[in-house]
C-alpha cells in the first residue's frame, strides 16, 4: 500500500468560537461539554481520521477557557466512538508515573486499543502544585525522559498475559516498585505521541516518539524539523518510519480564496481585544507590546536570545524569529496568535487547503496533520466534508478503517509496542 496521509483533529481547537456566535443551549456551547466533544468525536470518525488530540495546560489560561481533562473526557468518547484515537495530553512535570500508567492503560483497554499519551514537560502550573519552583527547562526533559521510562516499563510489566513482577524503578526522579494491575490492551500498550520542537524537545522525542505534534509556519522549516527529528531518531538507535511528524494546521475555508481571506479577516476583527496582546506577550517571554501600533514591528531589543528562555522554549523560538528575522508587524504576530497559536494557516478554498497539505506530505515536510479548524462552528464540517474527499480523490488519505487500534490505524510496527525507553537512554539524555 502506498504511504498515507495520517489525520488527527484538535478538539479545543483556537478560534473555534466567535462572541455570540452559539445559541443558549446548542451542543457547542460550554455548557454541553460531552455533547460538544461527542459530536466532533462523531464528525472525524466519519471522515476516517486517524485520531482526536486534547491539549492541556495545567495554569490558569483565560484562553484554553472550560475545558475537561483530557483522559476524564476520552474515557467517556471511548463509549461513543469505535475507531478513532483518543490521545489526551498529560504532563510529565506534575503527575506520577504509576497513577499515569494506569489511567492510560484503563483508556487503552475501555476503547479496545485506541488510545496514545501525548507526553509534555510543562512551562507553567507551579502554583498549583505546591511551592516548589519550575524547574530548568533541561532538567524537566531529563526528568520526563526518566517519567516516560518508567511508564512503559509499567506497561511492559506484562508479557503473553502474565504479569512479570515489580520493576523495581530507582532513578533521579522517581521511586517505583510496580507491577500495574492491568494487562496489555489489543494493542499491546497507548501509542506515545510528543509536542515541543526545541533541541531539548527533539532529542525528548527520538528516544521514544511515535508520533510529534509540531508548530512550522513555512514548508522550508518543515522539511529541516522533519529531516532533523528523522535523524535524530535514528541516531538513537530507533527507526525513523516509526515517528510520524504531524505539524498543526489551522484552517479556515471558503468557496474561493476570496471569500476565505474576507472570513479570516472577519474573525481577526471580532476576536481581536487587550486578551489578545495578552496571550501574544506570554508567548514572546512577557514582552511589553502596549506602546506598540499594530503596524509597528517588534524591537528585537524587547527580546531575549531563546536559549535564556525556560518556559515554551520552542513556541517563543518561532515567534521570535517571525518578529526579529522575519519582521512581521504586531498585527501578523496577532493574527497568527489568535488564530492558530503560532502554528501553520491554511486559508482559501477547499482545494487550495488540500493542496497546501498534500505538497507538505509530498515534499518531506509532514506524515500528516493535525487539523485545528479556525473559523468557529462549522470549522470541522468544511474540513470533513469538503477537504478529506478531495484527499481521497488525490489518493493520500484513507476511505475506511484499516484497523480496530489506533497503532493499525497510523501504520505503526507491531514490535514497537514492546520496545520499552531503556534506562540507558535516560542515562545519555543526562
Amino acid at each position: 500500500m502506498s504511504r498515507r496521509l495520517r489525520l488527527g483533529l484538535l478538539t479545543n481547537a483556537p478560534g473555534n468560537t466567535r462572541p455570540g456566535e452559539i445559541p443558549p443551549g446548542d451542543t457547542r456551547g460550554p455548557g454541553n461539554p460531552l455533547a460538544h466533544y461527542a459530536r466532533l468525536a462523531r464528525l472525524a470518525e466519519a471522515a476516517t481520521f486517524d485520531l482526536l488530540f486534547a491539549a492541556d495546560a495545567l495554569g490558569s489560561d483565560a484562553e484554553l477557557g472550560a475545558k475537561p481533562e483530557p483522559i476524564t473526557l476520552f474515557a467517556a468518547l471511548a463509549a461513543q466512538t469505535e475507531h478513532i484515537g483518543l490521545v489526551p495530553t498529560v504532563s510529565t512535570t506534575f503527575t506520577a508515573p504509576f497513577n499515569l500508567a494506569r489511567q492510560l492503560q484503563s483508556l487503552d483497554h475501555l476503547s479496545g486499543g485506541r488510545a496514545g499519551w501525548n507526553a509534555v514537560t510543562s512551562a507553567i502550573g507551579e502554583h498549583n502544585f505546591g511551592d516548589a519552583p519550575l524547574p530548568a527547562h533541561a532538567d524537566r526533559y531529563r526528568q520526563g525522559l526518566e517519567h516516560v521510562s518508567v511508564v512503559t516499563r509499567l506497561w511492559d510489566s506484562w508479557r503473553d498475559g502474565s504479569q512479570q513482577g515489580p520493576i523495581d524503578h530507582r532513578g533521579e526522579f522517581y521511586r517505583v516498585a510496580g507491577p500495574l494491575p492491568l494487562p496489555r490492551s489489543p494493542q499491546g500498550r497507548p501509542v506515545l505521541f510528543q509536542a515541543g520542537s526545541s533541541a531539548d524537545g527533539q532529542d525528548f522525542a527520538a528516544r521514544f516518539a511515535e508520533g510529534v505534534y509540531t508548530a512550522q509556519q513555512t514548508l522550508a522549516g518543515a522539511q529541516r524539523f522533519y529531516r532533523s527529528l528523522k535523524a535524530k531518531t535514528a541516531a538513537a538507535g530507533r527507526d525513523p518510519a516509526g515517528l510520524l511528524v504531524l505539524p498543526g494546521v489551522s484552517t479556515t475555508i471558503g468557496g474561493t480564496e476570496a471569500e476565505a481571506r474576507a472570513l479570516d479577516a472577519e474573525l481577526f476583527e471580532a476576536g481581536y481585544s487587550a486578551q489578545s496582546r495578552i496571550g501574544l506577550e506570554r508567548h514572546l517571554a512577557g514582552a511589553d507590546l502596549s506602546g506598540l501600533g499594530l503596524d509597528d514591528t517588534v524591537p528585537a531589543g524587547l527580546l531575549p536570545p531563546v536559549h535564556a528562555i525556560q518556559g515554551r522554549q520552542s513556541r517563543y523560538a518561532l515567534f521570535r524569529e517571525l518578529a526579529v528575522e522575519e519582521g512581521w508587524t504586531l498585527r501578523q504576530l496577532l493574527e497568527l496568535q489568535q488564530r492558530s497559536a503560532g502554528h501553520g494557516r491554511a486559508v482559501g478554498s477547499p482545494e487550495q487547503v488540500a493542496e497546501r497539505l498534500i505538497e507538505w506530505f509530498r515534499q518531506g515536510g509532514a506524515d500528516g496533520f493535525v487539523i485545528m479548524p479556525g473559523q468557529g462552528p462549522g470549522g470541522v464540517e468544511a474540513f470533513t466534508e469538503q477537504v478529506v474527499p478531495i484527499l481521497r480523490r488525490r489518493g493520500v488519505f484513507r476511505t475506511e478503517y484499516e484497523s480496530t487500534t489506533l497503532r493499525g490505524n497510523l501504520g505503526l510496527p507491531p514490535e514497537s509496542a514492546y520496545a520499552a525507553v531503556a534506562p540507558a537512554d535516560i542515562a545519555r539524555a543526562g
